[in-house]
């Protein structure tokens, strides 16, 4: 089986790939390497993955040392005529479309970079998709869906149309494509709505990133809402493991469109989960309390109980034990910052 796996230099795609190559698929990861953050991270984890920074050319395949069955490619998704060309090439039986512009805030500020990436690039995902007869399209969603939703935990069957960022906006378009594509050329989608993914390799926008390194620096951290807020917090590992086995042991399923929580389903109070981060560190946090945010939301809450009863899915990671392997790998790489 061969696997198209996009926004693999990305935390969640490269994580994706270890373990799809570790259990022998053929991959091929594809990536832009945008500047949203610090690129240095993202050519980090292409080499964990034997990919060397100076082997990557724009549009073209590169082998990896680490692994016979993974190849990578940096590509735009809104370049129609190259993603074309490596569909029909590759000949792939699964994609699983992870790059996305990432990021609430962002969004308030760079609204094209979403439409391009989010909208664009993923008609272009849905369209190669389509023409090249693709088994099945895992794509990300995410848990900002929800939006302005009262009613928790949050379930799928939910309604989704009260977004308040246009990152969310986008992640519900992408549904609605999904679906009309399922629905007039029965192209299997299921789409992973994602909740607080956090671990090793993480982003360097998120809280737990923010936080330990503003610790480490004797800085102190922005606590938003006044710390009344709540995160569906769920550890890479256990993410990797559910989206693992949708992809796997999906083959049988009759309905072409399809939606999940990928969540741990237990809501972690925001003080609680920085109360955490202060026994990893063994230090206390400088506290800068402010005001909820625009485009935020004050919690999230998933119901997990299809992923459950399709997959026997079983998150296992506490919040002490991943905030503690959080700690020890950036202590590890960022011992020199």
């Amino acid at each position: 089986m061969k696997i198209l796996v996009t926004g693999t230099a990305g935390f969640i795609g490269f994580h994706l790939v270890k373990r799809l190559v570790q259990n022998n698929f053929h991959v091929i990861g594809l990536d832009n390497i945008n500047d949203y953050y610090d690129v240095r991270l993202k050519y980090g984890r292409l080499k964990e993955t034997g990919i060397e920074k100076e082997q990557i050319n724009y549009g073209e395949l590169t082998q990896s040392s680490k692994y016979e069955n993974y190849r990578f490619i940096k590509l735009n998704l809104e370049d129609k005529e190259k993603l074309d060309k490596l569909f029909e090439e590759e000949k792939f039986d699964i994609v699983c479309n992870l790059a996305a512009q990432a990021g609430v805030r962002y969004s308030l500020t760079h609204p094209y970079s979403y439409i391009n990436s989010n909208i664009l690039g993923f008609i272009n995902i849905l369209e190669a998709s389509k023409n090249n007869e693709i088994e099945h399209l895992f794509y990300a969603s995410s848990s900002s869906v929800y939006g302005a939703n009262k009613e928790i935990p949050f379930k799928e069957s939910d309604k989704v149309d009260q977004p308040v960022s246009l990152y969310a906006a986008t992640k519900k378009a992408d549904e609605l494509f999904a679906h009309t594509y399922s629905h007039l050329y029965n192209l299997k989608t299921t789409g992973l709505r994602f909740f607080t993914v956090y671990g090793p390799w993480g982003r360097p926008d998120m809280a737990l990133f923010k936080f330990v390194k503003a610790m480490l620096n004797n800085q102190p951290i922005d606590v938003y809402n006044f710390g009344d807020m709540k995160r569906d917090f769920t550890y890479i590992d256990d993410i990797i493991e559910g989206v693992y086995k949708i992809i796997v042991l999906n083959k049988d399923r009759k309905e072409a469109y399809k939606i999940y929580n990928i969540g741990n389903s237990k809501p972690v109070n925001l003080m609680d989960f920085i109360k955490a981060i202060e026994k990893a560190l063994g230090k206390k946090a400088k506290k800068n309390f402010l005001p909820m945010q625009p485009g935020d939301v004050p919690s999230t809450y998933a119901d997990v109980s299809e992923l459950i009863k399709d997959f026997n899915y079983k998150p296992s990671t506490s919040v002490e034990e991943g905030v503690r392997k959080f700690v020890e790998w950036y202590k590890e790489n960022y011992k020199k910052e």
